[in-house]
């Protein structure tokens, strides 16, 4: 049976208010209109829903179970609206773990300042599941990626504490950390590229692999040894004069940061945290 919603949003403040008058000013309606709304509602159903007497009204029986049922379902409504307003004020962002620990989350704060009404909930993990409302940020072999999904080319170079300079002591033995990739899908760090390129004998250096780049740069902030990494990952920390760079030439990888599918997340906050996050991984 249907039944007009005006109808029910009249009864429903009717009911709660014990007043026509009441409900009339809750709803920006006159008295007389509620009154019709109900009358309508109690016509359409066959049955009375107030005894009413002069200055009051009460609900029948049948009234008082209406009431209930209505008033539950328009608090559920209320309840799931809600839900969805809040849910479109965050933004679920996917990513592997050294992008989120070493460049995302500590500098969530900068999109905090541009966007304070926007909530950022990270996840992460080497294999990234494909979820509606999850923004996934991935690591891939850029010959497999559109290129409009591709936010940041990955170059990779040698970095080290400031305290360790290989350059002015060229026949000490090295200790060098790079990384050897869980998912073996990807293409390998440049390092013999960069080898060749800078015309570094490997001999110098004992290789020590990790499966994430952080734990790499986790060692050479300990002044532990090298770590030949990408720029993406190490530049928070150059910046801050925690690594330098060497004066080394840098190497271009078959590797990228991307957004799969990047122009379908149409979601205005989604959006801007694209925005965001292609201009930070571009500095």
């Amino acid at each position: 049976m249907q039944v007009s919603l005006q109808a029910l949003k009249a009864f429903e403040s009717a009911a709660r208010l014990g007043s026509f008058k009441l409900a009339a000013e809750e709803l920006s309606l006159t008295p007389t209109a509620i009154s019709h709304h109900i009358t309508n509602l109690e016509s359409r159903l066959n049955v009375d829903l107030f005894h009413r007497q002069v200055r009051k009204i009460t609900l029948t029986t049948t009234g008082e179970r209406l009431a209930g049922a209505i008033s539950e379902g328009f608090r559920k409504i209320e309840e799931a609206l809600d839900e969805i307003t809040v849910n479109g004020n965050v933004v679920r962002v996917a990513s592997t773990s050294s992008l989120a620990a070493m460049v995302l989350i500590p500098s969530i704060n900068e999109f905090y300042q541009l966007h304070p009404d926007i909530s950022v909930e990270f996840s992460t993990g080497e294999v990234l599941e494909n979820h509606l409302y999850t923004l996934p940020i991935r690591y891939g072999d850029i010959s497999f990626v559109q290129s409009q999904d591709i936010i940041k080319y990955d170059s990779f170079n040698m970095f080290g504490s400031s305290k360790l300079d290989p350059l002015r002591c060229p026949s000490e033995p090295i200790t060098l950390f790079t990384t050897e990739w869980k998912n073996k899908a990807l293409p390998s760090t440049p390092l013999e590229a960069w080898f060749e390129e800078n015309e570094w004998d490997q001999k110098r250096v004992t290789i020590k692999k990790f499966d994430q780049e952080i734990f790499g740069i986790h060692e050479a902030l300990s002044a532990n040894g090298l770590v030949f990494c990408s720029h993406t990952l190490a530049h928070r920390f150059v910046k801050a004069n925690l690594l330098q760079e060497f004066e080394t030439k840098t190497v271009q990888s078959k590797l990228c940061y991307y957004i799969p599918n990047k122009e379908d997340f149409k979601n205005r906050n989604a959006r801007k945290f694209i925005e965001w996050v292609e201009n930070l991984l571009n500095q």
